[in-house]
C-alpha cells in the first residue's frame, strides 16, 4: 500500500481515539467512571478500534471517493452518574470535537509559524493531521444521531420536542448516508476557512 495512505490511516485512528478518550475523560471528571472501569481511558488504539469503522470503511472511502472517513467504538458512559444532569450530556458530547479542534490548532500553529519549513514531507504530514481533525470536529457537530451534535441539540430542546428526537433517531442511518454522500461537500468551504484561519495556508 502507498505510504501516504498508511500514514493517513494512522492519523485517522489516533484522531478518533483521542476523540473517544475525551468523551470518556470528560464523563469521568463529572463523576462517571464507566469508561475508566471498561479500560477505555487509554490512548492504546487496540482498546478503541472498531473493525468496520476504523479499518474497512476508511479503506473503502479512500479507494472509492478519495477521502478518509471512519470512527472508533463509542466510549460508554452513564449519563445518570454525571454531576451536571441538565447539560452533562452536551458537555461529554462536545469534548470529542473539542479535542479534535485542539489537535488541529496545535499542529496548525506549527505550520503557521514555519516550525518545519525546511522539512517538506513533514509539513505535508502535519497538514493532513490538521485536515483530518477538522473533518472529525465538523462532521461530529452535525446535529443528527448518533453524532455528538445531536446530543448537544437534544440537551437544549424542550421536552415537548421529544417526538422530533425520536424521529431523528429512527431515521438516523438514512440521515447519516444523506450527509456523507450529499451534504458533506457543502461543508467543505467551512473546512477550508478553518484551515486557513489556523495555518495561514490555503487548502488546495
Amino acid at each position: 500500500m502507498d505510504i501516504n495512505f498508511l500514514f493517513t490511516i494512522i492519523i485517522l485512528i489516533m484522531s478518533v481515539v483521542i476523540h473517544e478518550v475525551s468523551h470518556g475523560y470528560s464523563a469521568y471528571l463529572m463523576g462517571d467512571s464507566t469508561a475508566k472501569n471498561a479500560g477505555r481511558l487509554t490512548l492504546n488504539p487496540l482498546a478503541h478500534l472498531d473493525f468496520m469503522g476504523s479499518l474497512v470503511v476508511p479503506v473503502l472511502a479512500y479507494l472509492s471517493a478519495g477521502f478518509m472517513f471512519g470512527w472508533a467504538k463509542p466510549v460508554p458512559y452513564n449519563p445518570y452518574n454525571l454531576k451536571n444532569q441538565k447539560h452533562g450530556d452536551a458537555i461529554v458530547a462536545l469534548a470529542g470535537p473539542a479535542s479534535n479542534l485542539l489537535v488541529a490548532l496545535i499542529f496548525g500553529l506549527l505550520i503557521r509559524f514555519d516550525v518545519f519549513v525546511d522539512v517538506v514531507n513533514l509539513t505535508s504530514a502535519i497538514q493532513m493531521i490538521v485536515i483530518i481533525n477538522l473533518v472529525l470536529a465538523i462532521f461530529n457537530l452535525i446535529p443528527i444521531p448518533p453524532l455528538d451534535g445531536s446530543k448537544v441539540l437534544f440537551s437544549f430542546l424542550p421536552y415537548k420536542y421529544m417526538e422530533l428526537r425520536q424521529n431523528l433517531e429512527r431515521y438516523s442511518l438514512f440521515l447519516m448516508l444523506f450527509v456523507i454522500f450529499f451534504l458533506w461537500k457543502l461543508l467543505f468551504p467551512l473546512l477550508a476557512f478553518l484551515f486557513v484561519v489556523i495555518t495561514g495556508v490555503n487548502l488546495i
